[in-house]
């Protein structure tokens, strides 16, 4: 079974001052269309190819469209309660790993069983330009 990747897109977004407030959507569109290459190559010493990427997405940037390589999902309520959701449903009996810095979310998925990563693990610690 594939190894399940579930990124805050919040969290992840936030981790560059770049002006992503200024339109949140946008910004989550930008690490989306971000995300495909780490779907196809993984993450280097975190996850290995094949993996199933999961972007969870909130408040403003709801109703971000999923594309080849990562499916977006739309949290109702709160991002992480959908993320901890998430883990719990489809993380179950397999490896699963979370990308975000939120120390309370961090905890929350530990406790389901899932790794934890920070936002560097897909921006590739370049920031927004330099992502993979």
């Amino acid at each position: 079974m594939d190894s399940l990747v579930v990124v805050d897109a919040a969290n992840v977004v936030g981790s560059v001052p770049d002006g992503w407030w200024r339109d949140r959507r946008g910004a989550a569109e930008r690490l989306r269309d971000a995300l495909p290459g780490c779907a196809e190559a993984g993450l280097p010493g975190l996850v290995e190819p094949p993996l199933e990427l999961l972007l969870v997405v909130e408040g403003a940037a709801r109703g971000v469209a999923s594309v080849p390589g990562v499916r977006v999902v739309s949290a109702d309520g709160s991002g992480d309660d959908a993320i901890v959701r998430l883990v719990a449903e489809e993380g179950a009996g397999r490896d699963c790993l979370v990308v975000t810095a939120d120390r309370g979310l961090r905890t929350r998925v530990q406790a389901l069983g899932a790794r934890v990563t920070g936002p560097r693990a897909v921006w590739g610690g370049r920031g927004r330009s330099g992502a993979p």
